[in-house]
C-alpha cells in the first residue's frame, strides 16, 4: 500500500488593505496585485486593456485591444477572458459597485457569456447571454456590510473563444466613513490532499478491459497489472493469430477473424494470482475503445524533443508503474520533421540530428509493448512552421504507416492558410481525407484531430471525419483560469463521446511543465490538481501526460496511477460525466459505471472551503434506498446515505465518490449498452 500524507498548508490570501478616505471611489484597476487575476485564456490580466490582441511587437509582447463597448473606449478598468473570478475582499466599507460590461468590441459578432456579482454568499445579480456587437451595460450594486465581492464571467457552453468580457470604468463607492481600501484575495496556499493508493503487492488488473483492432492488422496491447515482480501472464483463449509473451504480458500479431473474442488473462507472483475477462473487438478501424493514455511532448519539451529524450520517457513508462496502469502512448509532437518547406515529391522526412532512425524509435516502444505516436497538420506548414501534409496525405499516411506508427495528432494550424472559409463542410474535409489515408494503410492508426472546437467538432468528428478523439478547446496551460475553464466547459458534450470517439479537453498540466515557459513545477496548487484528474477522469477525457517524466515526484505520481480513478476513465461503458447540478460556486459532476455505480465530482470553484451536496434524486438514484458511498482518492467506504450527501469540499478542490453497489456484470451486456457490439 502507498499511502500519500502531506503537511496541511494553510489558507492564505493575499489582500493587502490600504488606507482610504471616506467618501472616495476607488477603480477596481488600481488595487494593489491585480496583475495576478488569472483568466481562462493563457494567464493573467494586464489593467487597462482587454486580454484580446491582434500582434506582437518586435519582443514578441502581446499588443492588446484598448477596451472598447458599443464604439466607447474606456480608459479605466480590467479585461478578462471566461471564466473569470475576481474575489475582493470589502470590509463592510463598500456603499456599492459600478462599471459598465459587455463583450470586448473587438471580438465582433463572435463570443457569448454571462457574468454574475456575488456578495458573501448571495447572488446579487447575473446576466442573460451576452454576444458580441453589443453595448456596454451598465451595472451598478449596493453592497451594504458585504465582506467580500465575487465577479465572475463565465462562458455559455458551447465554446470558449472570444470570449473577451470587459469590466469597465469598474469602481468602488465608498462610504463615507470607510477607512480600508478593497482589496484583491489570491488564494496563494491550500491544504495538500491525502492521497491513498492500494495496489498492494499481489497481483491487480489496470486499465481498459476492451481492446479494438482491425482484423489482419499488427497487434499490440501490453495488459496493465501491477505486484511483486516476477510476474507471469498465461492466457488459453485469446483470438486466433495472437500470442502472449509470459514474461512481458505483451499481447502481439494479427487478429486473423472479423467479431468479439473473449479472453481470460491471469497474472502470478509468490503473492497469489488475479484473473480478468478481456474484450477484444475485431473489426475495422474499431480504435480507441476507451480514452487513451500515455504522453505527448509539447508542454515539456517543445523544439528541444529528440530520440534520446523519447527513449528516455519510454523507460519512465516502465520505472514509475505508467505502463503498469495503462498508459501506452508515446507521442511526438511538432518539430520532429526535417524541413520547413515541403519537398515537391515524396513522404515527410524527419530531422536527422534529431531522429536519426524512426522505424528503429518505433520498434523499440514496440518492444516495451508501448504505441508510438506522430504529429502532422494537413496545412502546408505545422504550427511551429516545419511542412505538413497538405496535398501529401497518401504519401504520409504510408510513410508513417511503415515506421510503425500507431497514432497521429493532426493540427489545423497551417489549413487556416487553404480553407476558403470555415463552414462546416471545410471544416470536416482535411480530417476526413486523412483519415480515409490512413484507414488504407497497413496499420491501425488512432487518429486525434487537434482543430480546437471549431464548428462544434463533437458533433461530427467521429462520424463524419473519422476521428478517435478531437480537441474541444484552445490549448491548455497550467493555470487554474485556464484549465478550470477548460474543463468545466465540457458541460453539455457528453453525447457526443462513446467508445471509439472522445471529447478532448487537451493534455495533463501536472508535473514539471514549460507550457509558457522554461521548465517548472506545475503553476496548479495540490488540489486544484486534485480537481484536474478528477474532472479528467469522469469526463472519459484522454490522459495524456504533458511533463517531463524524470523529473516526476511522488505527489504527481500518485495522481497518475491511482487505480480506481484510472477505473473510473476506462471504464467500458465509456459515458461521459455532466453536470447534474450547482450551487453557487459548488458543481456535482456524475458518470454512470458499468457495475451499476455512479461515480460523483464534488468540485468547489470558490477560494475558501464549502460544503457541496450530491442529491441523490438528482443523481437519478432511488429515493429513500441506502446507499453505500466511498471516497475514491482515499480508498476508503463513507457508510449508507439515503438522500444525499453533504461534504466539505476544499478552496478549488474536489472530492471524488464512487456511489452505489458495485455488480459483477458480463463484459459482453456492458459491450451492447456502450454500443460496441
Amino acid at each position: 500500500m502507498r499511502i500519500f500524507v502531506y503537511i496541511a498548508g494553510a489558507m492564505m490570501f493575499m489582500c493587502p488593505g490600504l488606507f482610504c478616505c471616506g467618501g472616495q471611489s476607488v477603480w477596481l484597476d488600481e488595487l494593489a496585485n491585480v496583475d495576478r487575476i488569472e483568466h481562462g485564456a493563457h494567464g493573467l490580466v494586464t489593467p487597462r486593456v482587454s486580454t484580446n490582441y491582434k500582434e506582437r511587437d518586435k519582443d514578441g509582447n502581446r499588443k492588446y485591444f484598448p477596451m472598447t463597448l458599443g464604439g466607447q473606449v474606456y480608459e479605466r478598468g480590467v479585461g478578462v477572458h471566461a471564466r473569470s473570478e475576481i474575489f475582493v475582499r470589502l470590509s463592510g466599507d463598500v456603499e456599492r459597485f459600478d462599471a459598465v460590461v459587455g463583450l470586448d468590441d473587438s471580438v465582433g459578432e463572435r463570443g457569448a457569456v454571462v457574468f454574475e456579482i456575488w456578495s458573501d454568499d448571495r447572488l446579487l445579480t447575473s446576466s442573460e447571454r451576452i454576444t458580441g456587437a453589443g453595448n456596454g451595460i451598465p451595472v451598478s450594486v449596493a453592497l451594504n456590510d458585504a465582506k467580500r465581492l465575487a465577479l465572475i464571467v463565465d462562458t455559455t457552453g458551447t465554446s470558449i473563444a472570444n470570449c473577451h468580457f470587459d469590466w469597465a470604468d469598474a469602481k468602488f463607492v465608498m462610504k463615507d466613513e470607510a477607512k480600508t481600501s478593497p482589496s484583491l484575495c489570491f488564494m496563494d496556499d491550500v491544504t495538500t490532499p491525502v492521497i491513498v493508493c492500494d495496489d498492494g503487492d499481489e497481483p491487480r488488473f489496470h486499465g481498459p478491459q476492451v481492446v479494438g483492432a482491425s482484423p489482419g492488422k499488427p497487434f499490440l496491447f501490453r495488459v496493465p497489472a501491477t505486484g511483486n515482480s516476477p510476474l507471469t501472464y498465461r492466457c488459453e483463449d485469446l483470438p486466433d493469430g495472437l500470442t502472449l509473451d509470459a514474461a512481458t504480458g505483451i499481447i502481439s500479431g494479427c487478429i486473423v477473424s472479423e467479431g468479439l473474442h473473449l479472453a481470460h488473462v491471469v497474472v502470478t507472483n509468490n503473492r497469489g494470482s488475479a484473473e480478468r475477462e478481456y474484450a477484444f473487438v475485431a473489426r475495422p478501424n474499431r480504435l480507441a475503445l476507451t480514452p487513451p493514455m500515455g504522453w505527448n511532448s509539447w508542454n515539456c519539451f517543445h523544439w528541444a524533443i529528440n530520440d534520446k529524450l523519447v527513449r528516455e520517457m519510454a523507460d519512465c513508462f516502465e520505472t514509475l508503474g505508467l505502463a503498469a496502469h495503462g498508459y501506452q502512448y508515446v507521442v511526438i509532437d511538432d518539430v520532429w520533421q526535417a524541413d520547413k518547406v515541403r519537398p515537391t515529391t515524396g513522404a515527410l522526412c524527419a530531422a536527422k540530428q534529431k531522429f536519426p532512425d524512426m522505424k528503429g524509435l518505433a520498434d523499440a516502444l514496440h518492444d516495451k509493448g508501448l504505441k508510438f505516436g506522430i504529429y502532422s497538420s494537413p496545412g502546408a506548414t505545422t504550427c511551429a512552421n516545419f511542412a505538413g501534409s497538405y496535398q501529401h496525405e497518401q504519401e504520409d499516411a504510408d510513410q508513417f504507416a511503415a515506421w510503425g506508427i500507431d497514432y497521429l495528432k493532426y493540427d489545423w494550424c497551417g489549413y487556416s492558410k487553404v480553407v476558403p472559409n470555415f463552414s462546416r463542410g471545410e471544416l470536416i474535409k482535411p480530417y476526413k481525407l486523412m483519415s480515409d489515408c490512413l484507414h488504407s494503410t497497413s496499420r491501425d492508426i488512432v487518429f486525434s484531430l487537434c482543430q480546437y472546437g471549431m464548428g462544434s467538432v463533437w458533433e461530427w468528428g467521429r462520424t463524419e471525419a473519422g476521428g478517435n478523439l478531437w480537441r474541444t478547446t484552445g490549448d491548455i496551460i497550467d493555470t487554474w483560469g485556464c484549465m478550470s475553464t477548460i474543463g468545466f466547459a465540457q458541460k453539455d458534450k457528453a453525447q457526443w463521446a462513446c467508445p471509439g470517439g472522445w471529447n478532448d479537453p487537451d493534455m495533463l498540466t501536472v508535473g514539471w511543465v514549460a507550457c509558457t515557459r522554461k521548465l517548472h513545477p506545475s503553476l496548479l496548487k495540490p488540489n486544484e490538481q486534485l480537481t484536474h484528474i478528477s474532472l479528467w477522469s469522469l469526463l472519459s477525457a484522454p490522459l495524456m501526460i504533458g511533463c517531463d517524466l524524470t523529473k516526476m515526484d511522488d505527489f504527481t505520481r500518485s495522481l497518475l496511477t491511482h487505480s480506481e480513478v484510472i477505473d473510473i476513465n476506462q471504464d467500458v461503458l465509456g459515458r461521459q460525466a455532466d453536470r447534474v447540478d450547482r450551487d453557487g460556486f459548488g458543481e456535482v459532476w456524475a458518470k454512470e459505471l458499468s457495475d451499476g455505480t455512479i461515480a460523483v465530482g464534488l468540485f468547489n470553484r470558490d477560494i475558501v472551503s464549502r460544503k457541496v451536496c450530491a442529491d441523490f434524486a438528482k443523481l437519478g438514484r432511488a429515493g429513500g434506498v441506502a446507499e453505500p458511498v466511498r471516497d475514491v482518492w482515499q480508498c476508503r467506504d463513507l457508510g449508507e446515505f439515503k438522500d444525499g450527501i453533504t461534504l466539505d469540499v476544499p478552496g478549488h478542490g474536489v472530492v471524488l465518490l464512487k456511489i452505489g453497489t458495485p455488480h459483477e456484470v458480463p463484459i459482453t451486456e456492458s459491450l451492447k449498452r456502450s454500443g460496441m457490439i
